[in-house]
């Protein structure tokens, strides 16, 4: 079991940046795949940005050049730094983690991020 907390959701200018962070509750080894996902409104819940192993990282395409998933194993976080938001961007983020045994997934809360001028 692992439970994840994510932070850093808000209101972000378009053209901005903005930064969300999500804490696991033990390691975060090479057993496990991270991840972020989003949720529009009246839309399916859609892969952002997986990174396994703190290296091999994979993107949606609407994301590409834009966000970039991190990981500190040290502090069990993940991170996704989103830059040059739009305002399709705005959605519920949820941090995933994907244990890679029995291919069970363990998810965060979510945090809003809405894009807006």
């Amino acid at each position: 079991q692992v439970q994840l907390v994510e932070s850093g959701g808000g209101l972000g200018q378009p053209g901005g940046s903005l930064r969300l962070s999500c804490a696991a509750s033990r390691s975060i080894s090479s057993i496990y795949v991270m991840g972020w996902y989003r949720q529009a409104p009246g839309k399916q819940r859609e892969l952002v940005a997986q990174i396994i192993d703190g290296s091999v990282t994979n993107y949606a395409e609407s994301v590409k050049g834009r966000f970039t998933i991190t990981t500190n194993s040290a502090k069990n976080t993940v991170y996704l730094q989103m830059n040059s938001l739009k305002p399709e961007d705005t959605a519920v983020y949820y941090c995933n983690a994907r244990r890679l045994l029995d291919i069970r997934d363990f998810w965060g809360q979510g945090t809003q991020v809405t894009v807006s001028s």
